[in-house]
């Protein structure tokens, strides 16, 4: 086996498996394949691009700091065994996304009924009788609150390409990159299973009532133009553009938020960096609820999504050693070592 594809077993089965029923049930329900466009552009541009600014990053600083020699520095930190393992991290990254995205495009078709009802009734009675929007919206309040859990919700589309990029390129050992990669991979099929398993659409889009105190922000202009692409799908399934992207069960924003928090924890990042992915799953876990996009089982069953997704990911990456795969040391970074040793040397005499 390839020594790029050793680390990346069980995320290519996964993104082999899931390309083949994505397939299979667009071909049963006569849709079409197609990429998801975000806000950033499609995903085979945005992928690429957030780990091209991690390389920049990483090579730019060692570029200025030995005045030159950028063939040298690429040679050395981006070798050909080293692009290879970024790229076949991206490849099923990517693959399983979108089959995720499609597999959740055809669920309108796959599962027309949803369960909205009974889940509305769950939270009314986690509520005490209560909405847990409304009760949030009392608590929190509607105006400043509202932009700035916007812009944490919104910030989630960010965050996905750039917390990829930052474990292909920057994490300090193979496995980290692969024990990641791996998780997403399972957080996007998992959810796409849970969609099956519950069908639902959202309290937003069975009850939009329940945000009518809310003002306009990004997060409505974003629910909207669900709403309008999951009416043009449902009218025109061959000929919209876009693909139905409204689901609730269970909410893979908290899921991916969760593993990401999770995983920080579990290799020992920076304090800060821990603290601050667990205050970002908070806020995010509050937007979920705040703006309607989901009930609170949800979020609980992206939680426990999220944590399955890591421990299996981990036991499936444990066996990669990085000195399998990771480049050899830098020989000038030796040499500047040697050189300041010699240069110590030459002081105390």
């Amino acid at each position: 086996m390839n020594y790029a594809l050793r680390p990346y077993v069980l995320a290519a089965l996964l993104a082999l498996g899931s390309a083949v029923v994505t397939i299979a049930v667009a071909a049963h329900y006569d849709l079409p394949l197609r990429d998801p466009d975000g806000i950033a552009g499609p995903a085979y541009l945005r992928l690429p691009g957030a780990v091209a600014l991690f390389v920049l990053l990483d090579v730019v600083p060692r570029w200025i700091h030995r005045r030159g020699q950028l063939r040298q520095i690429l040679r050395e930190r981006y070798g050909p065994g080293r692009m290879a393992l970024v790229a076949v991290g991206l490849a099923v990254f990517y693959v399983s996304y979108v089959s995720y995205r499609n597999l959740k495009g055809a669920l309108p078709f796959a599962r027309p009924e949803h369960l909205d009802h009974q889940l509305l009734n769950l939270d009314r009675l986690l509520g005490f009788g209560h909405d847990p929007g409304n009760l949030l919206h009392q608590l929190l309040g509607t105006g400043t609150t509202a932009y700035v859990l916007s812009a944490v919700y919104l910030g989630f589309l960010a965050f996905v390409p750039l917390s990829l990029g930052t474990a292909l390129v920057w994490a300090r050992s193979i496995r980290i990159g692969a024990w990641y990669v791996t998780a997403l991979c399972l957080n996007w099929l998992l959810g796409a299973l849970s969609y099956y398993l519950v069908p639902s659409l959202g309290p937003v889009f069975v009850r939009p009532d329940i945000v009518a105190d809310l003002p306009e922000s990004g997060v409505s202009h974003l629910q909207e133009s669900l709403e309008m692409a999951r009416l043009q799908v449902l009218a025109d399934p061959s000929g919209a553009d876009a693909i139905a992207g409204v689901a609730g069960f269970a909410s893979l924003h908290v899921s991916i938020v969760f593993t990401a928090a999770l995983m920080a924890h579990r290799i020992g990042l920076p304090l800060l960096v821990r603290w601050a992915m667990w205050v970002f799953l908070a806020l995010t876990i509050t937007a979920t609820i705040y703006f309607g996009w989901h009930y609170i089982v949800d979020d609980i069953a992206g939680i426990a999504l999220g944590a399955g997704a890591v421990a299996i990911a981990e036991r499936a990456t444990r066996h990669v050693r990085d000195e399998d795969h990771l480049p050899a040391p830098e020989p000038v970074e030796e040499a500047e070592l040697a050189g300041a040793g010699l240069a110590g040397a030459s002081r105390r005499a």
